[in-house]
């Protein structure tokens, strides 16, 4: 089988080298190297994230691995089969989503989907009026230590609670640009959909967001500053499951499974509804830090 020529655009974030590590560098040992994928042209440019120094040394690093960086974008789409979105400034994500929608070419959208409400619905539009297969989310939720966690309660949860970091962004909303990782680990723990309205308090050492979901279920996420572990709790009836894991290089290589497997042909792990509830509810937890009240969890119609 040939392997899935993939372009990707976007030089700005760690993603954009630790991916391409994965399926290209001669130096990985064998268990952590992913086939069936090879990048073959990256857009470079820059944002409030990342500029010409850091993309310099990006630029070098992906071309010993023979891999062609361009500042055209034309030329970077124009001979792949799928698209990543790797850019770490997600107020750029509308405008290059809206370029690629329409190619009939499977895309991951690297977290999170947007940087506001109105650029995810959006994108969003544009998904449905071109049928657009995407997929976009964080790799946390995929992580072996979480999935365990979740197979192996075996009850219907009331409350799940998640824990992770929370990073500083050089632009935009930091809980929107790092919590996600911890937004979406507690969707994943609570399983379905249908969060109502956030309650939300941001204390200096963290912000933490009570999610209130239709049935009554309950999804805590706390993310934290200066902490860079992760972990949470499922609780149901007495019955508590919790786990924890620290960051590590197997969540670029468990992601990258389910981004291949996405670009075979496969459902995308996460429906596309779900991820814009995350970011729906995470811009209900900014409300509800602003104005010290409850906030409500925008939908699509």
């Amino acid at each position: 089988m040939e392997p899935i020529k993939v372009a990707m655009i976007g030089l700005d974030t760690s993603h954009c080298v630790e991916l391409p590590r994965r399926l290209h560098s001669p130096d990985l040992p064998a268990n952590e190297k992913i086939d069936g994928m090879k990048i073959v042209a990256v857009n470079r440019f820059e944002t409030p994230f990342q500029g010409k120094e850091g993309l310099d040394k990006r630029q070098a690093q992906l071309e010993e691995w023979g891999i062609k960086v361009t500042e055209d974008f034309e030329e970077t789409i124009a001979d792949c089969d799928a698209i990543m979105m790797e850019i770490n400034d997600p107020s750029y994500h509308l405008d290059y989503f809206s370029r690629i929608a329409a190619l009939g070419k499977p895309i991951f959208l690297d977290k999170p989907l947007a940087g506001c409400i109105e650029d995810g619905k959006k994108i969003m539009e544009l998904m449905y009026k071109h049928n657009t297969r995407v997929w976009s989310g964080s790799s946390l939720p995929f992580f072996p230590t979480l999935l365990e966690a979740v197979r192996e309660f075996h009850a219907e949860v009331d409350i799940a609670s998640a824990f992770g970091p929370l990073g500083n962004a050089p632009a935009g909303n930091s809980l929107i640009w790092y919590g996600v990782h911890t937004f979406e680990m507690m969707q994943k723990l609570i399983g379905h959909m249908g969060a109502e309205e956030v309650w939300a308090v941001d204390n200096g050492v963290s912000a933490v967001a009570v999610t209130s979901y239709k049935d009554g279920r309950r999804g805590v996420a706390e993310t934290v500053r200066g902490s860079w572990v992760y972990g949470g709790r499922m609780q149901a009836k007495g019955n508590i499951k919790t786990f924890s894991f620290n960051s590590s290089s197997a969540l670029y290589y468990n992601l990258l499974l389910q981004i291949r497997s996405f670009f075979r042909g496969a459902p995308a792990p996460t429906p596309m509804e779900k991820t814009f509830e995350g970011l729906a509810i995470m811009c209900a937890a900014n409300k509800s830090i602003e104005t010290g009240k409850v906030a409500k969890v925008e939908t699509l119609d």
